[in-house]
């Protein structure tokens, strides 16, 4: 099983304590990286618990990161990593704003929780995403309806390093019961082969954050 390379990590990867879970988890790893479309295993921080070599191979241009690596913790490799728009396309509407829904839904749920509370006071540290999070992310939820925030079956702007995959991706959530049952989730990212190839020596256009992480809700005047 190829876990994300980059940097140490800054949280052990969390093991499930039971010898049958572990040993099913083993199982079930060799069972992903057979799938041949980038697919993560995570729990309810989004702590990455398993992750295949084509998820590796998406994220393969990605430099390190202290935090927000995307096979330590794909929310935050979302929300803070400056290079997540260099893969993840039309990065703030399609793919940070949902996962901030996700994440205010997992707060609601796991309150206490340490991971999610360091999250939080990360957001709040950044102007821009503490007013996405607060004021832009009901209004968008209101504007597009809830199924925006539903990641299951949403196709989304994918920017791939390999020219042979399109622009876009479906996701698929698909949890069998023993992973959900560990508290464990699995998004799988479908790839779509590209329509032509790109011309030589330019490929998709890319974007990379330097300043502020999201420029889509502005920050409210006091």
């Amino acid at each position: 099983m190829a876990f994300q390379a980059g940097g140490q990590r800054s949280q052990p990867r969390p093991v499930p304590e039971s010898p049958e879970a572990r040993a099913y988890l083993r199982d079930y790893a060799m069972l992903l990286e057979a799938v041949p479309f980038p697919s993560v295993v995570f729990d309810h921080r989004w702590d990455v618990v398993l992750a295949n070599t084509a998820f590796e191979a998406l994220f393969r241009g990605v430099g390190p990161h202290p935090t927000a690596m995307p096979g330590d913790n794909f929310l935050r490799f979302v929300l803070f990593h400056p290079e997540a728009g260099t893969v993840l396309g039309e990065h703030e509407s399609s793919w940070c704003l949902p996962m901030l829904a996700h994440f205010a839904a997992a707060v609601e749920r796991h309150g206490h929780d340490q991971g999610l509370q360091a999250i939080r006071r990360e957001i709040a540290q950044d102007p821009i995403m503490e007013a996405a999070y607060r004021q832009g992310l009901p209004h968008w939820i209101r504007a597009v309806g809830s199924h925006a925030m539903e990641h299951d079956g949403a196709v989304r702007p994918l920017l791939h390093p390999d020219p042979r995959w399109g622009g876009d991706c479906r996701v698929v959530g698909e949890t069998p019961k023993t992973l959900e049952a560990m508290g464990y989730s699995k998004l799988t990212l479908v790839l779509r082969e590209a329509r032509r190839p790109a011309p030589a020596g330019r490929g998709p256009r890319r974007t990379r954050r330097t300043t502020g992480h999201l420029s889509v809700v502005p920050v409210q005047p006091e």
